[in-house]
């Protein structure tokens, strides 16, 4: 078991004053079975009322509404979880990897995964590379997803001034630098195009071992494997996901899963400053 301590903290500069402001994050660790929040502590450095919600995918959210005129606002948030070891996936070696095909073309398995399966504007692959990384369907599904892992952390360079969150993967694939939501929006759609459920996930990473992107809100996916369910795949850092990876919340893209959203009635510019700190203990 390891024990976690999680700092997120937003500082926001306002060039001219913000006379009503809306925000939301999504930024609360999951409770799930690998995974147990034992504490959450949100502020603001003004005297803000802090709601907390459910949002479409069920997971929490935290909800400010600020009515009085500003040029600075800073948020935190501390949370401390414990997080089990992930045990290691292992294919039962008497199933046929003709099954598992067979599975993910029924209808209802198609019904039951559409979220999963259906492709976004942001993790729809170009014309021209329909066909950049084909399963093949002599070896298991999850062999090739391994393999795919594998190849997104060959084929692109990470580049972590790279945020934009609506970049195109046309663009992604021409220039072969991205940040860490286009790694996973390129996995998807290859994941999706050979139709096997995919999902983003949005969490924080585990700080001393080394990790692209572990100081910022960190992407990766889960793939649904049958026999073996959600599978989580980092291609940023060509890693299976296991206990050095804290879940947030997932969606079918970033969009879904984006760690602040604001809503300003103001002129002028902004600086806006996210950064993440995590320890832990065994």
């Amino acid at each position: 078991m390891f024990n976690y301590t999680i700092k997120y903290t937003a500082e926001n500069i306002y060039e001219n004053p913000v006379f009503e402001a809306f925000w939301q994050f999504l930024i609360i660790p999951q409770n799930n079975e690998t995974q147990d929040l034992v504490s959450s502590k949100f502020s603001a450095s003004l005297d803000c009322p802090i709601e907390k919600s459910i949002n479409g995918y069920d997971f929490e959210t935290v909800k400010i509404h600020y009515k009085k005129p500003f040029e600075t606002m800073r948020f935190e948030a501390v949370f401390k979880m414990k997080k089990a070891k992930v045990k290691a996936v292992k294919v039962d070696p008497s199933s046929k990897v003709e099954d598992d095909y067979k599975t993910i073309s029924t209808l209802g398995f198609k019904v039951d995964f559409e979220a999963s399966l259906i492709n976004t504007t942001l993790t729809r692959l170009p014309k021209e590379h329909l066909n950049i990384f084909e399963f093949d369907t002599s070896k298991h599904i999850l062999d090739n997803v391994i393999q795919l892992n594998f190849w997104i952390y060959n084929h692109l360079i990470f580049n972590k001034e790279i945020a934009e969150q609506d970049i195109n993967l046309k663009d992604v694939l021409d220039k072969k630098q991205a940040g860490s939501q286009d790694f996973v929006h390129l996995f998807l759609a290859i994941i999706r195009q050979n139709n096997v459920p995919a999902r983003y996930v949005s969490g924080y990473l585990r700080q001393d071992n080394d990790f692209f992107n572990d100081s910022q809100i960190h992407a990766w996916a889960e793939v649904y494997v049958p026999k073996l369910g959600w599978v989580g795949f980092d291609p940023i850092n060509n890693v299976l996901v296991n206990h050095n990876h804290v879940k947030i919340a997932h969606g079918q893209d970033y969009n879904d899963c984006e760690p602040s959203k604001q809503f300003l009635f103001s002129l002028g510019g902004k600086k806006i400053k996210h950064t993440v700190e995590v320890t832990y203990e065994q």
